[in-house]
């Protein structure tokens, strides 16, 4: 739905029932633009006129033809600030920073988007850096404040040198990437790229969605420089809007993202080490026990090694899952995922439960006919029981991967 700026009037004051696109007077439909400039907005009226003035005279000082989206979900008068000074307007329900984005999507005409904050505190004057790397062939430009320049006072320390550069490192180690700053809100990225990314996220964990998504699809990835300034004086923020707790709630709920992304991260190689390492002790003694130098291994050694190796194969089977739901990569679960099909994974499933049970026959008719009491456990019978449980699982495994199949058809 596109209206003009005469036909606002009445919708100001209060925050839009629907989607609706606002388009100024001197606005070309037929215009196609390079580069749109994407930006979320909630009551900014005090800093949104000259950040649509900035973001005209960045795009003229990179010499790209852009266009300038603001994705608005206010009660005051930002909307039609916003298209005085020549901006499309999408006005949104307030459901959160990362749907703005997604209400955005089928709206943008550029080949490559620019996100970031209408509060003037990243300077919209500056994306030629943006622009040039994204005609180099980058995908995702990333902005670093730790890179640039941050003016005093404009970044609370809390999240300066605790909760920014620790979250950094998370993401780092988990994903092997090398970012100064993944909570930086000036980002670039292609359109293609924004749609195989495909948000989720409705609030503002979008900014670590998007950035683990673009380490796992294997996005070609920079950062560049920019400027991060203090707020404005009379506008009193969204982390001060929010209160005391707003920041800890942002690093619970961006660390959160970062495990549900990835829980095959630090699930599948742990997983593979736990079940190979456990399943050969537990199996070296299925014989009995032995020693090796002063250590001697028994019937407890034997208990732990099964430990581990249900721990791991529990390990892999989620990490597994985890790739086939998010789709982020393809490799081993592909390749696991298409060997073991339903018949050959019930098949492997009841030979495994089938010889757990033979082996813990013996053990069970010991039980029956000495009184319903067990005076010795063999290692044997132990070793069925570990058979058993590994038939189990995978008999259950067998039937979340043919249900993922299913719901992927």
């Amino acid at each position: 739905m596109s209206i003009t700026f005469d036909q606002l009037g009445a919708n100001v004051g209060s925050s839009p029932a629907v989607v609706e696109l606002l388009v100024p007077a001197q606005d070309d439909p037929a215009f196609v633009p390079e580069v749109s400039i994407v930006i979320p907005a909630l009551n900014e009226e005090i800093t949104i006129g000259e950040f649509v003035d900035w973001c005209k005279a960045g795009l003229a000082k990179a010499g790209v033809a852009g266009e300038i989206l603001i994705v608005d979900s206010s009660s005051d008068r930002t909307p039609l600030i916003a298209l005085e000074h020549g901006a499309r307007v999408l006005r949104a329900p307030k459901r959160g920073l990362g749907r703005a984005y997604i209400d955005a999507m089928q709206y943008i005409r550029g080949q490559f988007v620019i996100l970031g904050d209408c509060d003037l505190t990243y300077d919209f004057r500056e994306i030629e850096d943006f622009v040039a790397r994204y005609r180099e062939g980058y995908e995702f430009v990333m902005g670093s404040r730790f890179k640039g320049t941050i003016e005093a006072d404009a970044m609370p320390k809390l999240h300066r040198y605790f909760g920014t550069p620790l979250t950094t490192w998370i993401m780092n180690s988990i994903y092997g990437s090398s970012y100064t700053d993944i909570h930086c809100g000036m980002r670039g990225l292609t359109r293609d790229a924004l749609e195989r990314i495909d948000l989720r996220s409705q609030s503002w964990e979008y900014a670590s969605e998007m950035v683990l998504k673009a380490a796992r699809l294997r996005l070609r990835t920079v950062e560049v420089p920019v400027h991060f300034y203090k707020d404005r004086e009379g506008r009193l923020s969204h982390l001060k809007r929010s209160g005391f707790l707003s920041p800890w709630r942002a690093g619970w709920i961006n660390l959160k993202v970062m495990l549900v992304y990835t829980p095959e991260s630090f699930l599948l190689k742990p997983g593979f080490a736990l079940f190979f390492a456990g399943s050969l002790l537990a199996f070296s003694l299925s014989a009995g026990g032995y020693t090796i130098g002063p250590i001697g291994f028994n019937l407890h050694w034997m208990l732990f090694g099964i430990t581990l190796a249900i721990l791991g194969y529990g390990c892999i089977q989620i990490g597994v899952l985890a790739r086939r739901i998010h789709r982020l990569r393809s490799g081993e679960e592909n390749a696991l995922s298409g060997w073991l099909t339903y018949n050959k994974g019930m098949a492997i499933a009841a030979i495994l439960v089938f010889c757990g049970l033979a082996l813990i026959s013996p053990l069970v008719w010991q039980y029956a006919n000495g009184g319903l009491r067990l005076t010795h456990v063999s290692h044997p019978a132990v070793a069925g029981l570990f058979l058993a449980m590994l038939g189990f699982q995978t008999f259950c495994f067998t039937l979340l991967l043919e249900m993922l199949r299913r719901v992927a058809r």
